[in-house]
């Protein structure tokens, strides 16, 4: 009996062996089959015909699906196979839609391209991300199950299943339970399975699963529509906060941005009383800079386009520092005591540069692009933060504290404040004032380039963009207090979040409208802005 037993099991096995490959082989030829109907038929046929290839979990159907997407799928004019093809002329390169092998070359004229709409590209993405939902590829399976989340399909219930048991990663396996709720919510199931799939939707708290409830609302009634518009309420006000957090980081950003363009002018008209209006054109050359660094890496180095903003940075400082030494020496320091006409000179510069400008570059906007390290962005919570305005941030930062240690800990600063403070006894102390002027404003100028270098990634690079910011920069500067640095961040910064938090409300130029009234309001009761700080006439 026990080698009955033996033998049975052997045969069993033998016969698992022999089959295995023609299960195999009639599984592949039910798929090609398939795989060649979707030449026949309207968009909708196609669609149901996508949505049954993908249950059957086969993982080699993902580049006939990205074929299709891509408009690279043609079906054979005289036996109507299907193939994935390259063109190329008036002749195809063909590929084997099952083996993935080379299927030749054939003339266009005797095959038709395999139309799509928007309607079948969404079913080819649900499609992919349920096939790769198996993938042992860690990022795959992570796509794919974002994929069938943003895009919820009855179709791929079964496959998440079987891939929400088999997963053994954390994260991705709670995004394959919230695409399984959302996918839920477009089937028949049970009442109570779709209550349950309410609430883990609600678990994420974000806009997607705002937007996935609010499409399955017009379709339920009874307890379950109950349940939605109670989850819908719970999330927008969860979202408001988010918004509200949202508003504050753009604020802040956006304070960062007036921080840079204004912290330059904070020397120059804070601490040395000269009204600067041609500052936003150091801004523009600083700009203009970053753009000439990027063309000739182009050009000549395009591996350091990394590198781009980096090296522009110093050049940036030296070059509208040499042109704001230039102006000091040659306009300026004729002009000390005469704010009227310091600021009708500053005035005629701004426009020779804006000028000079066009003349070279032209009167368009300039592209500068981005580094890899500066684009794109992250989710944090409800909120998108994108890398260029978070390095602007970080950047912003740097600058003002590096401007405070030269200040307040080295010879030049020491310096810069003895003559601030009393001009007569610092030049009888050996002090050459003169050259400290220059300094100064070669410095408010050169930190203006290097604004000009963050702002060129968030902003039109032309000749007019340092008008965009010259304005501001003052009102920043006045509010913070003439001459104190740290009145400039919490100026910069409180400008920045107030801005942003009024314009849902009332719009971007009433926003700014109110802004300019209400610190005209404040400076009347603290003409010397929020901290004060003893600024200085310089002798003729």
């Amino acid at each position: 009996m026990h080698l009955f037993r033996t033998m049975h099991r052997v045969m069993l096995f033998l016969c698992v062996i022999l089959l295995a490959p023609i299960s195999q082989s009639l599984a592949q030829q039910d798929n090609r089959i398939d795989i060649n109907s979707l030449g026949q038929g309207n968009f909708s046929q196609v669609s149901d015909k996508i949505a049954k290839l993908s249950r059957t979990g086969d993982i080699k159907l993902v580049p006939v699906f990205e074929a299709l997407a891509a408009g690279d799928l043609y079906v054979r004019k005289t036996d109507k196979v299907v193939f994935i093809a390259k063109a190329n002329s008036n002749v195809l390169t063909l590929t084997d839609t099952i083996t993935g092998t080379s299927a030749g070359e054939g003339a266009k004229a005797d095959f038709e391209r395999i139309k799509v709409n928007n309607n079948l590209r969404r079913a080819v993405r649900t499609a992919i991300g349920a096939l790769t939902l198996l993938s042992p590829d860690r990022e795959v399976r992570l796509r794919a199950a974002y994929s069938v989340f943003s895009s919820p399909s009855e179709d791929a219930l079964e496959l998440l299943e079987t891939a929400i048991a088999s997963e053994e990663d954390g994260p991705i396996k709670s995004i394959m339970k919230q695409a399984r709720a959302a996918a839920i919510l477009k089937s028949d199931r049970s009442l109570d399975d779709k209550r349950a799939a309410v609430k883990t939707i609600v678990e994420r708290g974000d806009r997607d699963a705002l937007s996935i409830l609010s499409a399955a609302q017009g379709n339920a009634d009874g307890e379950l529509r109950k349940d939605i518009d109670r989850a819908l309420e719970h999330l927008h006000s969860v979202q408001a906060l988010w918004d509200a957090g949202q508003n504050i980081w753009y604020g802040l950003s956006l304070g960062s941005v007036l921080l840079l363009a204004a912290v330059g002018l904070a020397i120059t008209f804070g601490v040395m009383g000269i009204i600067n209006m041609a500052h936003g054109e150091m801004v523009m050359l600083g700009a203009y800079t970053t753009f000439v660094v990027q063309e000739v890496i182009r050009s000549s180095y395009p591996e350091l386009f990394d590198w781009s903003l980096i090296i522009a940075l110093p050049l940036a400082f030296c070059i509208t520092g040499l042109i704001g030494l230039s102006i000091e020496r040659g306009i300026i320091r004729f002009l000390y005591g005469r704010p009227l006409e310091t600021l009708l000179a500053t005035w005629g510069v701004s426009l020779i540069l804006q000028q000079g400008v066009r003349s070279i570059f032209g009167p368009s906007n300039r592209e500068v692009g981005n580094p890899t390290w500066m684009s794109g962005g992250f989710e944090f919570g409800g909120m998108m933060l994108t890398y260029n305005r978070m390095w602007i941030v970080i950047f912003a930062a740097a600058v003002f504290l590096t401007l405070l240690f030269v200040l307040k800990r080295t010879r030049f600063g020491l310096q810069m404040r003895a003559v601030t403070q009393n001009r007569k006894m610092a030049s009888s102390m050996g002090i050459k004032t003169p050259w400290v002027d220059a300094l100064t404003f070669a410095l408010g100028s050169g930190i203006a380039g290097i604004a000009g270098v963050a702002l060129s990634q968030i902003d039109n690079v032309s000749p007019n963009l340092g008008q965009s910011y010259i304005i501001d920069s003052f009102m920043v500067v006045v509010f913070g207090g003439v001459g104190n640095l740290w009145g400039t961040l919490v100026g910069a910064l409180s400008l920045g979040v107030v801005n942003k938090l009024l314009e849902p409300y009332i719009g971007a130029v009433l926003g700014k409208i109110l802004i300019l009234v209400l610190i005209i309001l404040f400076i009347q009761r603290r003409p010397r802005g929020l901290f004060a700080l003893k600024g200085r006439a310089v002798e003729a």
